[in-house]
């Protein structure tokens, strides 16, 4: 639904100053039959505004909303947390020192202490109830079911087969029978998780701000000139819609080498956590495991073509060019397998070139942090099967839920509250709050000004219904499996008939 803006008017204050203005001056003056009689000269003794005129109206900052009928909109000092497991009091501009803000940050705290006042609401973010990620969806569907409580919340959850559950079940608000919401406008238009979250013409979760870039490559740029190539080289190709699978390929070929000539790479060309990484490569070709048709049906998509022949190139890729995680010993003296997380050290003790991960790992406070060598940042490259040759990330960001126990009017009052502390008012340049967090990080300049802004961008980033289909377990049933010595096709074979099942079932 279309949002309804009343924008403050001028005219009075306009009009007022230019009657104020005028003057004598020995002008002519109209009389009543339209004759001009002489006006007499104007006096040093300054003149009295008019008793009869117009008082000047306050000229509000930014743009006033009201209710559908015109009605001002008073939320009648309700005071409404967003629940999450990641805020602290200097990550959250609304009580960072304001010292340390950006002129940007700083605009939106002084709009957002506006739009407090002016709708006669309190808003704050962070955690409650020692919420953490892991926790977050269960304390959601734990308080729905409870039935709520006085206070107002905003639920931020993580995207898993809970929050699909709870979709599905009632237990969250449907948020398209809200007149206060727009989901064209930008801020949802620019990450899509309202799509994502759409079941049966209803809408269940919303984001209010720019999509967060998720998967990437980085790479050690002196070792990528030890291999012959430069940083640069690798930026330039993905500018001019070149960063292709045969250019990450032959790369890797060239710059993987044998250090001491013992016959076992000591430099590989890639490493990552590799079930990521598989997914990665799907979208990276065009391709989905589960798709949307225009009706609003989900399909199975495993098995088209774009997303086996990606299953096929990164089962060859580690195959042939990733890092061979070691056998280490365990705490029983044996050896063992190399923990998941294994690649995470590799990258950073330089054995491997590119690190396939997701741009967060970059950023202050995060595993990369500390690395000890200059690093680059693009987008995954794209495949053979990618019609528009762009490269793309999945946009995978944390739904914001809005209880289903709430009545019409709470639930009105909490998503308007939640729309306006969102939005970044015409009269504010915006500007991409994720660059601005990445300026902190290990991210070159380029990253900057060229990966990072590409990535949020809606012509690079896509959505996946994969997670949206009950008991579906992409993982273990078969991305874990493409370990370089998978037969892709006989993997595939083996999950369709029963995720065809779950598909129909989502579909009734």
């Amino acid at each position: 639904m279309k949002r309804k803006f009343v924008p403050v008017a001028l005219a009075a204050v306009m009009a007022f100053n230019m009657a104020a203005c005028s003057s004598g001056g020995g002008d002519a003056a109209p009389t009543q039959g339209g004759e001009a009689t002489p006006t007499p000269a104007t006096s040093d003794k300054p003149v009295e505004p008019d008793d009869g005129g117009e008082p000047e109206e306050d000229v509000e900052p930014y743009t006033v909303r009201t209710k559908a009928d015109g009605s001002p909109i008073d939320l009648g000092g309700m005071e409404i947390v967003i629940r999450d497991w990641f805020s602290t009091d200097e990550t959250d501009i609304m009580q960072a020192d304001p010292d340390s803000l950006s002129s940007y940050e700083a605009e939106i705290r002084e709009y957002r202490e506006w739009a407090m006042e002016k709708y006669n609401f309190k808003m704050s973010q962070g955690i409650v109830d020692n919420c953490d990620w892991g926790n977050a969806p269960q304390q959601f569907v734990d308080y729905v079911t409870t039935g709520g409580d006085d206070n107002a919340y905003i639920f931020t959850v993580r995207d898993c087969n809970e929050m699909t559950a709870a979709m599905r079940n009632g237990q969250m608000y449907d948020l398209s029978t809200l007149d206060c919401l727009d989901f064209s406008d930008h801020k949802y238009q620019q990450n899509l998780l309202h799509e994502q979250y759409s079941y049966n013409g209803g809408i269940y979760a919303f984001y209010g701000s720019i999509a967060e870039p998720r998967d990437g490559v980085y790479f050690n740029k002196k070792l990528l000139e030890d291999g012959g190539h430069t940083a640069d080289e690798i930026y330039d190709l993905q500018k001019n819609g070149q960063w292709t699978w045969d250019a990450f390929e032959q790369i890797c070929k060239d710059v993987q080498r044998d250090t001491d000539n013992d016959g076992t790479v000591d430099v590989a060309g890639w490493t990552a956590n590799t079930g990521g990484a598989v997914e990665a490569f799907i979208y990276a070709n065009g391709g989905e495991i589960v798709g949307k048709d225009a009706s609003g049906k989900y399909t199975l998509k495993v098995n088209e073509q774009p997303c086996v022949d990606a299953l096929e190139f990164a089962n060859r890729m580690i195959k042939e060019y990733r890092h061979k995680d070691p056998q280490v010993q365990g705490e029983d003296g044996t050896m063992q397998d190399a923990p998941w997380d294994y690649y995470k050290d590799s990258w950073k003790n330089g054995d491997a070139v590119f690190l396939l991960e997701q741009e967060y790992a970059g950023t202050p406070g995060n595993f990369l942090a500390d690395i000890s060598f200059d690093a680059g940042f693009v987008m995954m490259p794209y495949g053979p099967d990618k019609a528009d040759k762009q490269c793309v990330n999945r946009w995978s960001n944390n739904p914001a839920l809005i209880p289903g126990c709430y009545d019409a009017e709470k639930a009105w009052n909490v998503a308007f509250a939640y729309d306006v502390w969102f939005e970044v008012p015409p009269e504010i340049e915006e500007e991409n709050s994720i660059v601005s967090r990445a300026r902190s990080g290990i991210f070159d300049q380029r990253a900057l000004d060229e990966t990072l802004p590409m990535m949020s961008e809606p012509a690079h980033g896509c959505i996946s219904f994969a997670g949206m289909i009950p008991d579906l377990q992409t993982g273990q049933d078969l991305i874990w499996g493409i370990n370089g010595e998978a037969k892709v096709s006989e993997a595939v074979d083996a999950v369709v008939e029963s995720w065809q099942a779950k598909i129909d079932a989502a579909n009734n």
